[in-house]
């Protein structure tokens, strides 16, 4: 009797699962609970196993397809004979051996689990260059709790920002070691969890084979096997292969670094590989490359540095976390986007006259009239105007992402490098709310109080050197985004206006594009657009 074993569900709001191992064959013969399947969602890797005991019949999945909950993955025959996997005994070639009481050779049994309870802890994990503690703000969960993996378990603030701190284990919360208002250190156990762990037991035939070739008791052949025998499990050199052996945590940890799991050497028992391994094996993969001086990011070589040190005396000082973070991710966007840069200039003089007509009133409201602030809602309609400026690509499906919200990035120069804070809904806010928005979330970069939150949703960047100095600069598109401006230091100069050169205060501006996605003749009219709202502010209402 053939009988069908779907996909399972796996969990709220997960339709399908992409199959990443099918770890048995047609004709191999499978016991009710053992892992047939690997398979990943957009939540975690899951082990799947048979819910029947029998032969399969047929595989209608292949490792890299997508399977829907409830669909039929294979044929299982219920009714077939399982076949036992007899021993091989090879005969002796010149000596006899002592006799001595022969261990039972015993037929095959599959191998079983047996769960056990065991208390795992739980330490505040790594959280930056030179970071050592954190003060908690908040303890998320409470002895007897049941917490799944990646559940956030409590909220901590460094120096540099406010972080969440999940939970790398699913159990029940134990121990509650940290209290609200605390200060942690990296390293320090703040829970202990009771885990249910599994223990394998090695079927009784590898155990008395083991036995006899301690023994060294050679004995003629009582059975050559045909091809038609089959194990009741995978030989175990066949699994490996298959599936490495980690929990799907450090798998998923291991593809997100861009490790091949299954090159990772395990240090845990029966070669078990843990997320440390994992992280060691990148460590010495790094390193190797650094010695050898080739450079990772794009297939370029990186070129060694001569000793500096023989023309003078040098100071060498390690990067902060964020001037690293802002290296990598500018890099990227560099190498990946083909950048253009448009620019142009904005008479801002009669702007200049209502912003300080209007300052005070936005002083009152805890804020500060800028042209920053101004910039923020003429970008907002601009966008609107021209969408293409509010959208991401996306190379790998071939499509463009336009977004029907608008968020507005601004660099911020700090202590501790540039950030680039977000604030929400641009379009929803006037301009004192824009202006109160900006002082704070400033003030919240620089006194190092800014949040992940804070530098995430970004749809266009605004970088303004004005208070600094200079004409024009290109600045870099902070990718996914696909524009940013750049404002300089607005200067009089003569214009030619109604017959005479008058002096105007000019302000120049720099718009740097992604070509894929923006053409020139697009980044010339919307940066066109901007000039004329500033310059006329009444646009902005007209058109904005």
């Amino acid at each position: 009797m053939s009988k069908e074993v779907k996909l399972p569900e796996l969990g709220e709001n997960i339709e399908s699962a992409e199959i990443t191992k099918v770890l048995v064959d047609v004709g191999d013969t499978i016991e009710k609970d053992q892992i047939i399947l690997e398979i990943e969602t957009d939540k975690a890797t899951v082990e799947v196993p048979s819910d029947v005991n029998g032969v399969v019949k047929e595989i209608l999945v292949k490792d890299g397809e997508t399977a829907k909950v409830g669909s039929v993955i294979f044929m299982i025959d219920e009714s077939a004979k399982t076949k036992k996997k007899k021993v091989e005994i090879v005969k002796p070639i010149k000596e006899e051996t002592k006799p001595i009481d022969s261990p039972k050779v015993q037929s095959a049994t599959p191998s079983k689990s047996l769960q056990s309870t065991e208390v795992t802890e739980f330490k505040l994990p790594e959280l930056g260059e030179n970071i050592e503690s954190a003060e908690v703000t908040k303890v998320l969960v409470k002895p007897g709790d049941t917490v799944s993996q990646d559940q956030i378990l409590l909220e901590i603030e460094t120096d540099k920002a406010t972080v969440e701190v999940p939970s790398e284990i699913s159990g029940i919360v134990k121990d509650v070691f940290i209290k609200d208002g605390e200060t942690a250190k990296v390293g320090q156990i703040l829970f202990t969890f009771s885990t249910k762990i599994e223990h394998g037991i090695e079927s009784k035939v590898e155990q008395s084979v083991v036995d006899i070739k301690e023994e060294k008791i050679e004995k003629p052949a009582e059975h050559i096997p045909s091809n038609n025998d089959k194990p009741l499990l995978p030989r175990r050199e066949e699994v490996a292969k298959r599936i490495a052996p980690a929990a799907p945590s450090v798998r998923r940890f291991s593809r997100e670094i861009g490790i091949d799991i299954h090159q990772v050497s395990g240090s845990g028992p029966g070669g078990r590989i843990s997320a440390n391994d994992v992280k060691s094996f990148a460590k010495n993969i790094n390193e190797s490359l650094s010695k050898a001086g080739s450079g990772t990011a794009f297939g370029i070589k990186a070129e060694s540095l001569p000793d500096f040190s023989k023309w003078g005396s040098i100071d060498i000082q390690p990067m902060s976390n964020v001037r690293k973070k802002t290296a990598e991710h500018l890099s990227y966007a560099w190498a990946t986007i083909p950048h253009v840069t448009q620019f142009d200039k904005a008479d801002i003089t009669d702007l200049e006259k209502l912003r300080k007509q209007f300052a005070p009133k936005v002083d009152a409201a805890g804020g500060k009239l800028t042209v920053t602030a101004i910039l923020l809602k003429v970008i907002a309609a601009a966008m609107i105007k021209f969408p293409q400026f509010n959208a991401s690509i996306d190379m790998g499906n071939k499509s463009i992402i336009f977004k029907k919200y608008l968020n507005i990035g601004i660099a911020v120069d700090t202590e501790k490098g540039l950030l680039v804070p977000v604030i929400k809904d641009v379009d929803k806010k006037n301009i004192i709310q824009l202006s109160v928005a900006l002082t704070e979330i400033s003030k919240k970069a620089r006194d190092k109080k800014i949040t992940v939150e804070d530098l995430q949703g970004g749809n266009f960047s605004i970088s303004n050197l004005g208070g600094i100095g200079g004409t024009y600069f290109t600045p870099i598109v902070n990718s996914p985004e696909v524009a940013i401006l750049g404002v300089s230091r607005g200067s009089f100069e003569p214009v030619y206006k109604d017959g005479e050169f008058v002096p105007r205060l000019m302000l120049p501006l720099s718009l740097s594009y992604d070509h894929r996605v923006i053409d020139g003749a697009d980044a010339a009219r919307f940066i066109r657009w901007v000039s004329e709202a500033l310059e006329n502010p009444f646009l902005l209402s007209l058109e904005g």
